[in-house]
């Protein structure tokens, strides 16, 4: 006679403070990469976080963990605020507006330039980089489809300009100042899009994603030159 099989485990949810530990680190990583850079120290990476060193270790257990978690939840979240806009606003420039003020706040521009020659990328990162490709796309195709942006705006162009919106101006602004010029000068910026305000074709290259993956890395490439493998970090491998 067989022995009735014994009850197996049900496996242990994540706990909801460890949850908030972890976006705290996050967060916290973010914050300090664009502050002083990748090689910030984890102590003070955890102090920020309000969370001991022990516990960020718990959840990232050496800094190129750290940095690549970082890496996808900048991709994840640029991909989401793009479809979530585009899903909840009335028409699709408004949603080009909410997404690209979202993208400031966020950071998404100026956080993937500074960590993208630290990082391998890896399958998981490669498909958050195409999902955040085609939601960016998406949102460009159906204000275009809709006849509000300009036919000659890709993109491309605008994902240049968040990462050109997005690092704070030199100087003795502070950080709240330097986010509250961004919003303005973005406002600004978006009328330039407007199709029944556009008179005359852009001049330059149009900049579409593959031509993009095309540009050449230069030696001070800063922000707009960032890139991994064949293209900017935006870029697609496929």
């Amino acid at each position: 006679m067989n022995e009735p099989d014994e009850p197996r485990p049900k496996p242990r949810r994540t706990r909801a403070d460890a949850l908030r530990n972890r976006e705290h680190i996050l967060r916290a990583a973010a914050d300090l990469i664009l502050e002083r850079g990748p090689t910030t120290p984890m102590e003070l990476i955890a102090r920020k976080a309000g969370v001991g060193i022990a516990t960020l270790y718990r959840h990232f257990p050496d800094r190129t963990v750290l940095l690549r978690q970082v890496a996808l939840d900048t991709l994840r979240s640029s991909a989401e605020v793009a479809k979530s806009a585009l899903a909840e606003e009335p028409d699709a420039f408004t949603a080009l507006g909410r997404f690209m003020h979202t993208a400031i706040d966020l950071r998404i521009g100026a956080v993937m330039p500074v960590l993208v020659d630290r990082l391998t990328m890896d399958d998981e990162l490669l498909e958050a980089r195409r999902v955040c490709r085609e939601a960016h796309d998406a949102l460009a195709r159906a204000a275009h489809d809709e006849g509000s942006l300009r036919p000659d705006v890709t993109a491309g162009d605008i994902s240049l300009l968040i990462i050109r919106f997005t690092p704070p101006l030199a100087g003795l602004l502070s950080a709240e100042n330097n986010r509250r010029l961004s919003h303005r000068h973005l406002e600004l910026m978006l009328d330039g899009l407007l199709r029944f305000l556009s008179h005359e074709q852009l001049p330059g290259p149009a900049m579409s994603f593959e031509e993009l993956m095309e540009m050449e890395a230069q030696p001070d490439r800063g922000y707009v030159g960032a890139g991994v493998g064949n293209g900017p970090w935006w870029t697609s491998d496929s």
